[in-house]
């Protein structure tokens, strides 16, 4: 049966780890695994290092080994040689003795060296593949360092873009103050007034007082046209009649011809300004 409490943890871990990936610094997560990229091709290449190490150790050795071999057997020859020219017998046996222990240590010497001889081939298999794996580690390491700043490009874009937005969201959540007139209800106010002041002066000029006047004045003048017809047409007879009877008196003025108010109605009736009473009608 499950134990609760540990999937519990488990679940609250979990939760955790989710909750600072997302509220994780894209930048810091990026400088984290630039720092794990590199820490692991440090660890490749100290292993590439050892093997090849363990290789150049193995080669020391066999060196090493194989002067050893040849001063044995050098000194095993000398010796064989010593006891081949010797006169005594006794003398020649020791001769023996020595070249058969320098014998002996050839024996191992060529034991050790065939074995160091297999280990240096195996090891420069191993060295060979840990330099492969090294330099591959190390093209991996440049990939990702410039996959990297890309990423950091990526983030430090990511970062305007949200900055913008905040600044666009902020500025679409300001709203004019109410206690100061907007130029749009300034300018409708102003709109109105001059609206209303040009109905009130064409009301003015549409007046009935106004009318009248333009109606005493059209009919001053009709009379002043008549009056003054009138009297070119008496400047026309007297010189017909200066022309003909010569010495005749001259012209006076004639007194104006005054209209009676009862023409005067009619004239404005006739204009179609001032309705006509309806006493006037009857008569």
């Amino acid at each position: 049966m499950p134990n609760p409490l540990s999937k519990g943890w488990k679940y609250l871990m979990a939760s955790f780890d989710s909750k600072i990936d997302e509220n994780a610094d894209p930048k810091v997560q990026i400088q984290q695994a630039t720092d794990a990229a590199k820490r692991q091709h440090q660890q490749i290449t100290e292993q590439a290092a050892a093997v090849i190490g363990n290789q150049k150790q193995l080669e020391m050795k066999l060196d090493r080994l194989l002067t050893s071999q040849q001063q044995l057997q050098d000194q095993a020859r000398t010796a064989l040689q010593a006891a081949a020219q010797a006169g005594d017998a006794a003398k020649a046996q020791e001769y023996n003795n020595t070249a058969e222990i320098f014998a002996s240590q050839l024996v191992a010497v060529e034991q050790q060296l065939e074995e160091t001889k297999q280990l240096h081939a195996q090891a420069s298999q191993n060295a060979e593949q840990a330099t492969r794996q090294q330099l591959e580690s190390e093209a991996r390491l440049r990939e990702q360092l410039s996959q990297i700043d890309q990423l950091r490009a990526q983030a430090d874009q990511a970062a305007m873009q949200e900055t913008a937005t905040r600044a666009m969201d902020s500025m679409q959540e300001l709203r004019p103050d109410g206690n100061v007139p907007t130029l749009d209800a300034v300018r409708d106010k102003i709109e109105k007034r001059y609206a209303d002041a040009l109905g009130a002066q064409e009301l003015t000029q549409h007046s009935v007082g106004d009318r009248m006047a333009e109606i005493t004045s059209a009919g001053t003048d009709m009379k002043a046209a008549a009056r003054l017809a009138e009297i070119r047409a008496s400047l026309a007879g007297e010189l017909t009649q200066g022309d003909k009877e010569p010495g005749q008196p001259e012209l006076v003025d004639a007194e104006p011809v005054e209209e009676s108010d009862e023409q005067a109605k009619a004239d404005a009736a006739g204009e179609g300004m001032i309705p006509e009473e309806p006493g006037d009608v009857d008569k």
